[in-house]
């Protein structure tokens, strides 16, 4: 077994192997493939045997690859197999234990004019659980393009769970080597195996052990500018994933009365299985990861490992007569955090007919990375020139409690420990974060909904803007998007519930975490914060003026928090300075001298010759209250000099305030000293940005 890889390692490796970036593949203009006829019958059989797949399964997988046909019936003068049928005969056939009928579909077609080949394997399986998805029926499928003059492989596509998630490809395999499908666990999901740890999935080279992949590299995120962009086999990897129970009505399926063969233990262990992921008020923290279970190989194979099934190898052409793969809509739970929650179900009710899809007569539909697909086009004039694809990815990380913070008032982010979920409203269903990564490809221009769901977390949601260019979008701010464990999460909601504002932008800040989340609005917004964090809310009008707000949520509160009317503009500002200032000056009084002194301009505070440098501190954050508090008198009063003359008054005691913090931070708690810090900065900022504001007041 191969040792576990950190990511520090996988990155290190890839930075010095260097990688191929996607930059420079928008410049090119998808063109239309050539025209494909089928092979003759000995030619596709023989290409069949030869790289036919040796498929790992995990330990726990309750679905294997099958033959259909026992699960035909008739409708409306048409062949079709139904879930109910498929899933139930499928188990009923199981009861001893034994796969029953192993079987894997080949369809071999060439290019006209072009020594260009391609043999497809498919798979069929009755039933897919998994994380972000589950229904009736599953089609998976490897493609072998082989050069039928050199009689050489020339690229490896193995499928993913969409075409949103780029597929596990390899180009210029090892003529010699049998190809190896590591099969996801419920969902079926294919990830390549092409070095010599058969069994597990390898997403970079480390020394002598090859990767499994050639996909090009992640673009958008600094710190993932080497990663291979390919879903890959996550519980292979390290991570973890929890599944779902399928219901159909309200119910798990297993307690339907059309299907008698199926039980609890027919689906996903419970070790690894959620009820949903809102039951959960933390994210699991037991799931097993990956163990190889049973091995398929074709039959006709000789001198290969061991295995511990052998399946048919039938041509799909055998299948075609069956019309359609049918199923009634399975539910699935899926929240976006609106102003008022929402849930979504839009998963498909079966994947349909593999040979009513494009990539069935034309493979090269089925490449999702660029780079390979020009390499074909290099080669052979059938395959077209890559075109671009605009691409969403972002980093999804935990909310956790920063050592540097007082206790509930700062935040910092970690790296994800459970893999997550990600819907684009313009798709039609989620897709599954790879080592927290989440990518969606193929997306078109345009402002979209992004929402991130993850077990016993609450969901995140944003708006993103894909650009046409074919450049990737880094969702989140700074491509980051971070989570908050359910039971620590408030719902921050901004705008009336009329939705009257004119608000057309969101941002929040923590004081130690920085910028967590960012998003356009339309009039209102909502947002999970963490109770743990101290909070800058920073809003934005249809003018683009700026208003501030300071939140503390109770940590022992489990209400959300509304700012009912937010405003923009010099008062907004200047009373947050005022906020965020008072908030400081009662935690260092709370440990300091208790004589305040006297006088309100802090002319008096100066003069005290105090030696207490903590008194000091106490005294000069004060003064920032008051100058604070008249400069939003002066602008509610429609006075922009005198505000302006007093928000001077402002950075001028902001500036005596470091000064005091420098003396006191001996005397000071160093998470304090530290939050005092970051405080005043943002109160800089702050003040400035009211020093520019054009807006005095205004309500939204």
């Amino acid at each position: 077994m191969v040792a576990d890889v950190d990511r520090r390692t996988v990155l290190g490796a890839l930075a010095a192997a260097g990688g191929t970036a996607l930059a420079g593949c928008s410049a090119f203009e998808r063109e239309a493939d050539g025209r494909t006829r089928p092979v003759d019958d000995e030619t596709a059989r023989a290409l069949a045997t030869r790289f036919a797949p040796t498929l790992y399964f995990d330990s726990r997988e309750p679905w294997f690859p099958t033959d259909p046909r026992p699960y035909t019936s008739e409708r409306d003068g048409q062949t079709v197999v139904t879930g109910f049928d498929a899933v139930d005969g499928y188990h009923e056939r199981d009861g001893d234990g034994s796969p029953p009928n192993p079987t894997v579909f080949y369809h071999a077609v060439e290019y006209e004019s072009s020594p260009l080949a391609v043999v497809q394997f498919w798979c069929y399986s009755a039933f897919d659980q998994f994380t972000t998805n589950f229904h009736w029926h599953d089609w998976e499928v490897l493609h072998v393009f082989v050069d039928t003059e050199t009689d050489e492989p020339q690229l490896y596509v193995a499928s993913s769970h969409s075409r949103t998630v780029p597929n596990n490809e390899y180009l210029d395999p090892d003529p010699d080597m049998v190809p190896r499908i590591l099969s996801e666990l419920g969902s079926h999901s294919s990830a390549l195996s092409v070095n010599e740890a058969a069994d597990r999935f390898q997403r970079v080279a480390v020394g002598d052990l090859l990767a499994d992949i050639t996909n090009t590299a992640i673009e958008g995120i600094e710190d993932l500018a080497d990663v291979p962009l390919a879903y890959g086999l996550p519980r292979d990897e390290g991570s973890r994933l929890p599944y779902l129970v399928p219901e159909y009505e309200g119910e798990p399926i297993y307690e339907h009365e059309r299907l008698p063969s199926v039980t609890r233990e027919s689906l996903i262990d419970d070790e690894l299985t959620v009820r949903s992921f809102d039951s959960l008020t933390s994210p699991p923290t037991d799931l097993p990861s990956r163990e190889t279970g049973l091995v398929f190989r074709h039959r006709e194979r000789t001198g290969a490992a061991d295995a511990d099934v052998e399946y048919d190898l039938v041509p799909s052409s055998d299948l075609e007569h069956i019309a359609d793969f049918t199923g009634p809509q399975l539910s699935f739970e899926f929240r976006i955090p609106a102003a008022v929650e929402d849930a979504v179900a839009g998963h498909l009710t079966a994947t349909g007919t593999p040979w009513s899809q494009p990539r069935y007569d034309n493979p090269a539909a089925d490449i999702s990375v660029p780079n390979h697909r020009t390499a074909l086009a290099e080669r052979y004039d059938a395959i077209g020139e890559a075109a671009p694809i605009n691409t969403v990815v972002s980093r999804v990380t935990d909310v956790i409690a920063s050592d540097d913070a007082p206790a509930n008032e700062g935040l910092t982010t970690t790296e994800i420990d459970l893999e997550a979920v990600v819907l684009l409203e313009s798709e039609p269903e989620a897709v599954p974060t790879f080592d927290g990564i989440a990518v969606a490809r193929d997306i078109p221009a345009g402002d979209h909904r992004l929402t991130v769901n993850g077990a016993g977390r609450a969901p995140h949601s944003e708006r993103v803007t894909v650009s046409d260019d074919g450049a990737p979008t880094a969702a989140g701010v700074d491509g980051e998007i971070p989570l908050v464990a359910r039971d620590r999460a408030t719902k921050l909601e901004v705008g009336d519930e009329r939705g009257t504002s004119d608000l057309s932008r969101v941002a929040v800040e923590d004081d130690f975490a920085g910028r967590l989340y960012e998003s356009a609005v339309d009039g209102r917004d909502a947002v999970y914060v963490d109770r743990g964090g101290a909070y800058t809310t920073e809003v934005r009008d249809a003018d683009d003026a700026i208003g501030a707000y300071r939140v503390n949520p109770d940590p022992d509160a489990e209400s959300a928090v509304r700012i009912e009317r937010p405003e923009t503009g010099k008062a907004s500002l200047a009373s947050f300075v005022a906020d965020v200032a008072e908030e400081t000056r009662a935690e260092i009084a709370a440990i300091g001298d208790d004589d305040d002194g006297d006088g309100d301009d802090g002319a008096e505070y100066e003069d005290n010759g105090s030696s207490n440098a903590v008194t000091g501190l106490e005294r000069s954050l004060a003064a920032v209250v008051d100058a604070a508090r008249r400069a939003v008198e002066r602008a509610r009063a429609n006075e922009r000099g005198t505000t302006d003359r007093q928000l001077e008054t402002v950075l001028e005691r902001l500036q005596r305030a470091e000064e005091r913090l420098a003396e006191a931070r001996t005397d000071v708690p160093a998470s304090l000293s530290n939050a005092t810090g970051k405080r005043l900065e943002q109160a800089s900022r702050r003040t400035e940005q009211a020093r520019r504001a054009e807006k005095l007041a205004g309500g939204q």
